[in-house]
């Protein structure tokens, strides 16, 4: 009998426990955080102080925050800042004290910019951070501690109370960079897609949005001096890209974003302190451009140019020896800098084939120009002019360049070591080299954050690259720089996860792929390596399928258990 019931008050101590688990899920996992008693019930009119101050980003952070809550719990919340305390016919009339308040925000100026400090007790919340940023973050947890609903921003009228565990966070971000890339040249898929995907990012606290732009497939932005750019680059006559015994379908596809609609976007991010790191891949995967400017772009004008059909790498390059090519690609950069104002921009510089330079008369003759005979370093000297028009701009239009790791295989002595490298083929080995060189470096290892590749074995799983490997405890179990030396850590900015299109043409099958993965590549971004853990984060992650449902995006259900 003693045994028995035993083990019943073990069933009910490991049900409780994970019922708590449950309720305090945070992802990515906190640097620092302790359970208290009790919880905060969100009722009434609540009161939110915050700090009156000269960065009115705080305030737009705070109203944000305020209409997200309101419009998802109908919960009123009163704004107020700690003035003076305001009598009429002796009461009381505003709230504008911070022991009247319900949620109080505090600045402390010695904090990191991302850092904040969020207490959660059955009296009051309280949140300290810096900037907006950390203000922001903070907010994201507290959602999270919520029911699902309000991190997807969407009313249940079945929710009858609102309540807040009681907690004790003190968090900060590993890495500055945690970022995920979106490749839209193979596929288009239009700025309300891309909207979803940056709220599931700022959701996860991931902050740089690499937007993969060009591609031998299509041209996506406008660039007003060069309208044939998007008038033929962005176009082409197959749906899929072609590949074996995929053959293309004849069906006219394509899509572009405006100016106008690249505002939107970057607006929409920055709000959610997710910055906006536009890719234009040139002298390589430029077969879209040069087909819309064959007379300075080829290296054999005379002959037909189109938008490339197929999957793979086009031999198609820029003729980076041609002045008037070399201008393009500075005229493009400055149109770049004026619609995004993060201050990176990626040149791609991946899987260049040297072919046509190698039979080009005028890239012979500048290979020998610069005492040269590896055709690679025509590359670099075509980046180095670049980094030169772009270093004469006023401060407030320069732009720092990344470049994937192939750069590496060049001289890049002219390039100097102010340049950032994205490692993704031998991604540690990579990054190890450019931090020794001198330069930053951001992990993308193709094994496992390309997670595009399919994440299971089972027949029923979207077409994709890959054999099934990358499943998401593999993505989650990579350690970032793991065992480099610490001398070389300053150097490594952070982490990000690539998606590239070739074979996906729908966004349900981008959301389907990327998530839960994203979060796992959040989390490795965010939280100190020694607190990571799997299974605890496999834990934690029980409940978001029903996020990602409320929020209108697809999923893979394989890691959510008894869904």
């Amino acid at each position: 009998m003693k045994k028995t019931l035993f083990t019943l008050l073990l069933c009910i101590h490991a049900f409780i426990f994970t019922v708590q688990a449950q309720e305090i899920a945070v992802i990515p996992k906190p640097a620092e955080m302790s359970v208290g008693e009790g919880e905060f019930s969100l009722k009434g009119k609540v009161v939110v102080c915050y700090p009156e101050v000269k960065d009115k980003g705080i305030k737009k952070v705070v109203d944000n925050f305020v209409e997200e809550i309101e419009a998802t719990t109908g919960v009123k919340l009163k704004k107020s800042t700690p003035q003076k305390e305001k009598l009429e016919n002796g009461v009381v009339t505003k709230y504008s004290r911070k022991a009247d308040a319900h949620i109080v925000m505090c600045v402390d100026e010695s904090m990191g910019d991302e850092c904040y400090k969020l207490s959660v007790t059955p009296k009051r919340i309280d949140i300290t951070a810096a900037k907006p940023a950390g203000f922001f973050y903070a907010f994201q947890t507290l959602k999270q501690l919520m029911p699902r609903n309000v991190m997807a921003g969407v009313p249940d009228a079945g929710v009858k109370e609102w309540k807040i565990p009681a907690v004790s966070i003190v968090d900060e971000p590993r890495f500055g960079w945690r970022g995920f890339m979106l490749d839209e040249g193979r596929h288009f898929y239009g700025k309300e897609e891309i909207k979803k995907i940056i709220d599931v990012m700022a959701a996860y606290k991931m902050n740089r949005f690499h937007w993969h732009l060009t591609e031998d497939q299509g041209w996506r932005i406008e660039i007003k001096k060069y309208p044939k750019l998007t008038e033929v680059g962005a176009w082409r006559d197959s749906k899929v890209c072609a590949w074996g015994d995929v053959k293309p379908d004849g069906i006219r596809y394509g899509g572009y974003y405006t100016r106008k609609d690249i505002k939107e976007v970057v607006e929409y991010a920055k709000e959610r302190f997710v910055e906006i790191v536009p890719e234009v891949d040139i002298p390589g995967h430029s077969q879209a451009a040069v087909a819309s400017y064959p007379e300075f772009l080829a290296c054999d004008p005379e002959n037909k140019h189109e938008v490339w059909l197929w999957q793979g790498v086009s031999g198609d390059v820029i003729n980076v020896a041609n002045p008037k090519a070399v201008q393009f690609a500075k005229d493009v950069i400055d149109e770049l800098t004026e619609m995004f104002p993060f201050g990176y921009i990626h040149l791609g510089g991946d899987e260049c084939p040297t072919g046509k330079w190698e039979r080009n008369a005028e890239c012979q003759a500048l290979l020998k120009e610069i005492g040269s005979t590896n055709y690679r370093d025509l590359q670099i000297n075509f980046y180095r002019q670049l980094k030169e028009h772009v270093a004469q701009k006023p401060a407030c239009k320069q732009r720092k360049l990344i470049f994937w790791n192939e750069v590496l295989h060049g001289n890049t002595a002219p390039l100097g070591n102010d340049i950032a490298i994205m490692a993704w083929i031998g991604a540690d080995n990579a990054a190890v080299d450019a931090a020794k060189r001198g330069m930053n470096t951001i992990l993308s290892p193709q094994i496992p954050y390309y997670i595009n590749r399919r994440q299971s074995k089972l027949e029923t799983e979207p077409r994709s690259q890959g054999y099934g490997d990358e499943t998401l405890e593999r993505v989650y179990n990579y350690k970032p720089m793991n065992n480099v030396a610490a001398e070389l850590q300053p150097k490594y900015m952070g982490v990000q996860a690539n998606f590239w299109t070739e074979w996906v043409e729908e966004a349900e099958i981008v959301q389907y792929l990327m998530l839960p993965r994203l979060a796992a590549v959040a989390e490795a971004g965010w939280t100190p390596a020694e607190k990571r853990d799997y299974s605890s984060f496999l834990n934690r992650l029980q409940g978001e399928d029903e996020y990602y449902r409320l929020r209108g995006v697809n999923f893979c259900p394989h890691e959510f258990k008894g869904k």
